[in-house]
């Protein structure tokens, strides 16, 4: 018996690209000189933008849009299945799409649950994003909320 623990498959991948592994990433696209760092997992469907930085232990789930030089800390997760019925829904089809904007800087161990984060806004570290952030800013909180515009 074959036992897979990590694995990267099906990735378009532009140039420049570093990937530490372990790290399961599949099914997605990553634009030129991403770096990823160890134990990573990137979901099918994910489009990481040109110069984006997504550090260790990081979980970004299906149907993410990052944009260009974004930078992802440790331990941040992205969740799209909200538990909308009260428990996890199997159907892709119903799970939201997530789109960071460019220059978009995420804290560590924050927790993306929102739609949209603007261009250059930045996540303080632990906060939770249950609503979309449309005016550029630091937000930072459980919910996080909008500290000071930039």
């Amino acid at each position: 018996m074959k036992k897979i623990c990590s694995a990267i498959r099906d990735v378009e991948a532009g140039d420049g690209v570093v990937i530490i592994e372990p790290a399961n990433i599949y099914e997605c696209m990553l634009g030129d000189n991403v770096f990823i760092g160890p134990f990573t997992e990137i979901q099918k469907g994910c489009k990481i933008g040109d110069s984006s930085r997504i550090q260790s232990h990081t979980f970004i789930c299906e149907n993410v849009t990052m944009g260009k030089r974004c930078f992802i800390a440790h331990s941040v997760t992205f969740a799209n299945d909200l538990f909308k019925s009260g428990e996890p829904n199997p159907d892709p089809e119903s799970w939201m799409e997530i789109i960071l904007g460019d220059d978009v800087t995420i804290g560590s161990g924050a927790i993306i649950l929102a739609e949209e984060i603007c261009s250059g806004t930045v996540i303080g570290a632990g906060s939770v994003v249950t609503k979309s952030i449309h005016k550029k800013g630091v937000y930072a909180g459980n919910p996080a909320k909008l500290l000071r515009e930039l």
